[in-house]
Formats: C-alpha cells, sequence, structure tokens
C-alpha cells in the first residue's frame, strides 16, 4: 500500500510564483498552503489549484512550519517554498519510494536544491552542494527554535535523494533587499541568543572572509557578473549582522516588537 503525501507550502504575497510551485507537485495526495494573511492573488491561486489553506500569524519560518506540520492530513510530509520547484526527476523518485513496499526507509530525506539567482542558475559560490531535510515523516522531525536558517533535527535515519529542488530566488535587488533587512535582523536575533560578541574582527574579518570563501575557494568567480553580485551582499549581509549585534550590546538585548517590523 502506498504512503500518501502533503506538501506543505508557507506563503505570503507570492502570487509570482505559487502556481508553478503548486503545479510541480499537483500529483501530490494534499497542497497544503499556510498563508501569513498575504494581501495579494495568493488565496485565489491556492484555492483555484485546489490546495487547503489555512492562515496563521508569522512569527518566522521555523515557528511557521512547526505550527503547520502536525496539521498536515498524511503521514509524510515534503516542505517546499513557493519559490521552490520539485524537478520532475524529484517528483518521480518520491512517488517511487512512497509506493515502495513497507514504505520509506528513513525517517527524513535530504535535499540538494539548484538555485536561480537574477534568473540564472549558480553553479558555485557554495550554493552547489546545498542540500536541506525536506521530506519526513511526521512527528519524526521538527524545526529548531532559532530564526533563521534552521536545518530540521530528525530522530532517526536521514537519507539523500538524487533529485533536485529547483530554487528561483531573487529576481531584483529590490527584492533582495526587501529581505535583506529581516533576515539580518534575525540573524543577529539568533547570535545574541547563543550570547556571541560583536567586535572589531568580527564586523571587518567575517564580511571579508565570507567573500574570499564564495568568490575565490567555492570558485564563485565562474559565475561571472551575477557571482559578484552574489558574493558582495553575502559579505555585506555578514557585516550587517553583526552591526545589529552590536547595536544589541548596546542596548543590552534584543529589539522588541514583531520579527522584522
Amino acid at each position: 500500500m502506498s504512503e500518501k503525501l502533503t506538501v506543505l507550502i508557507p506563503a505570503r504575497n507570492e502570487e509570482a510564483n505559487l502556481r508553478d510551485c503548486l503545479a510541480s507537485v499537483k500529483w501530490a495526495d494534499e497542497l497544503f498552503v499556510v498563508d501569513s494573511f498575504s494581501t495579494d492573488r495568493t488565496l485565489d491561486i491556492a484555492r483555484e489549484l485546489r490546495a487547503r489553506v489555512v492562515q496563521h500569524e508569522y512569527l518566522n519560518s521555523a515557528a511557521q512550519k512547526n505550527w503547520a506540520i502536525p496539521q498536515a492530513t498524511h503521514d509524510w510530509v515534503l516542505v517546499l517554498d513557493a519559490d521552490e520547484r520539485v524537478s520532475p526527476e524529484l517528483a518521480a523518485e518520491v512517488r517511487e519510494l512512497l509506493s515502495a513496499p513497507g514504505g520509506p526507509p528513513a525517517a527524513a530525506y535530504r535535499v540538494f536544491r539548484r538555485t536561480f539567482f537574477f534568473g540564472r542558475e549558480i553553479r558555485h559560490c557554495g550554493w552547489d552542494t546545498d542540500s536541506v531535510v525536506r521530506l519526513f515523516r511526521k512527528g519524526r522531525a521538527r524545526y529548531p527554535e532559532q530564526w533563521v536558517h534552521a536545518d530540521m533535527l530528525v530522530d532517526g535515519p536521514v537519507e539523500r535523494l538524487a533529485g533536485r529542488i529547483d530554487h528561483y530566488t531573487y529576481r531584483s535587488l529590490d527584492q533582495y533587499f526587501e529581505k535583506f533587512g529581516r533576515y539580518t535582523t534575525w540573524s543577529a536575533r539568533d547570535l545574541h541568543a547563543r550570547g556571541r560578541r560583536a567586535g572589531v574582527l568580527n564586523l571587518l574579518a567575517r564580511p571579508l572572509a565570507r567573500f574570499v570563501k564564495m568568490y575565490f575557494l567555492r570558485l564563485g568567480f565562474l559565475d561571472g557578473v551575477a557571482g559578484a553580485v552574489l558574493c558582495g551582499l553575502a559579505a555585506c549581509s555578514v557585516f550587517t549582522k553583526y552591526a545589529k549585534l552590536w547595536e544589541m550590546q548596546l542596548a543590552g538585548r534584543a529589539p522588541e516588537g514583531r520579527p522584522g517590523a
């Protein structure tokens, strides 16, 4: 007997992405969109494509997904961001895995991502080895309580899948910087919660080290202008999160209010 699958997609104002995202997983048993009060056509698109929709206030990515996972109808869950697509190869692999006698042998599965930046595939910069745990048995995996870059904690063995998720990240600098403020604040919050400190070394050496690692050691220069822009923005992000951590140190606490506000 085949296992059934829920695809969980958190979303907010994703009318530009959601249709293609849902189309890539239309074969799944349940499409489950958790919307954080979109003001565009996100809800209309989700319902048009017969997704189940619930709305829940967004705190951060980990909290939103942890809230939603127990509400999935089926025992197996695939988490997908709205700007991601399941490749045909990955779709076939997941369907075969779920239909195997006895079901999938592992508790969760790690998937590689192929990422596009300004519409161009990034083949270096360290993004070429990006992988995330996304397919798992409900009740065996959850996200750690941190603000950003939280990979799943799994109770049991984790295996790798051969197929990839296609990730269509930032398409413009306006889109990048719209998220830049939130994500650097959240990263600083994580550092502050762990007792980290921001000094001159962190503010100057870490951004430079990030650029050198991505652009030279991870061969980002082979991605041309897109690679240079990406590595420069990554270095800027590192500097900004430590500057915000320094600001938190001066205040003696992380800023109050809704995250990202």
